[in-house]
């Protein structure tokens, strides 16, 4: 069936004889790293609506899937996100019964999520009335992300990311968030173990089987969490990404983060997360100096996502000093809270 651009292109050559399809559309020039995702998300476009109508206008100069080539001359769609009126988020074909399951605000402030020890929330202030987060464990499903050893037992990257993406949805929720969970465990909640034990039953939101595809996974929690942006559009929202790095050994490393280059709200987020850990290391361990940093890295969450984002590294789980900060669930539990005042101070500082 033709888009709408293309009814638009019959119509007027019936009317005013040829017409270049071309003249009314902007042209930009792909830069090194550029996809079809993010160069939309660089021109303000909504990745929903213009994604195959760029592919149609452009079939001729994209690489594999998504690549674009540097240097080349592209055209741009034109409908734009900042238009409130074109704009309707892509529907996410689920079963309404699921999608009442996986409400994300209940009135009693009881959330089976976090497991029976931890499912009451208290409310501690309404510092973040108003806001909306989407929090993403890495990794999960088929997939446990990066692997080490503790006093002689496997742990697995994604339940320690998971368990932390947990305890900070609950301190973001006591202060009047709103928060998504995207990657979900619905029988495991926040544990209180050191050695989490490793499983592969993790959804995406709101409770969709996690693909096999590395590609196919990613893509879908960024589709995920550009659905709803789109659908709250106009709200202060923020996404954020927990993961555990792998490195030798030998390698001990401080949470470091990472935000799009071109996002200042991103940006800020992440300095202002960073900051809070700068402050917590100085006051908790006085005689060593904190070297985490933020940063833009290439990555695939970090390119294609719409919010605002931090896309955080909690440490090294190949070393002995790091897995202390990983596997104590009181450590986890700090994390989770020092994330969360790194957020609210974000929130202080909006314009």
């Amino acid at each position: 069936m033709p888009t709408p651009y293309k009814l638009f292109l019959i119509f007027a050559f019936l009317i005013f004889g040829k017409v270049n399809a071309q003249d009314s559309l902007r042209t930009v020039v792909a830069k090194n790293g550029d996809g079809i995702y993010s160069m939309l998300k660089k021109y303000d476009l909504d990745s929903y609506k213009n994604y195959k109508e760029f592919i149609n206008l452009n079939k001729k100069n994209i690489r594999g899937k998504e690549g674009l080539y540097k240097g080349r001359a592209y055209y741009l769609p034109t409908i734009a996100l900042d238009s409130a009126k074109q704009v309707k988020a892509a529907p996410v074909k689920e079963k309404t019964s699921e999608n009442k399951k996986t409400k994300p605000f209940p009135k009693n402030n009881i959330y089976p999520i976090f497991g029976k020890k931890h499912e009451k929330v208290i409310i501690k202030s309404n510092k973040l009335k108003g806001t909306i987060y989407y929090l993403v464990a890495g990794h999960g499903g088929p997939d446990p992300g990066a692997l080490g050893k503790y006093n002689g037992k496997l742990i697995a990257e994604d339940e320690y990311a998971y368990d932390v993406t947990l305890r900070l949805a609950k301190e973001l929720i006591s202060h009047g968030s709103k928060v998504y969970i995207i990657i979900k465990d619905l029988n495991d909640g926040i544990r209180d173990q050191k050695v989490l034990k490793i499983d592969d039953d993790e959804v995406n939101y709101p409770n969709r089987t996690i693909p096999l595809n590395q590609v196919a996974r990613l893509r879908q929690r960024v589709e995920t969490v550009n659905h709803l942006y789109l659908k709250n559009k106009g709200k202060y929202q923020r996404l954020i990404v927990i993961h555990v790095d792998s490195r030798s050994k030998g390698k001990n490393i401080d949470v470091f983060f990472y935000h799009h280059k071109k996002s200042k709200s991103g940006l800020r987020l992440a300095k202002s997360i960073h900051e809070t850990f700068k402050k917590k290391y100085k006051r908790y361990q006085p005689n060593r100096t904190y070297t985490g940093s933020f940063s833009y890295r290439n990555l695939y969450l970090v390119n294609f996502t719409l919010p605002p984002m931090a896309f955080i590294e909690i440490g090294n789980i190949q070393n002995e000093k790091d897995q202390k900060r990983i596997v104590v669930p009181e450590n986890r539990q700090a994390l989770a809270k020092w994330i969360s005042e790194g957020a609210i101070l974000d929130y202080k500082q909006r314009k």
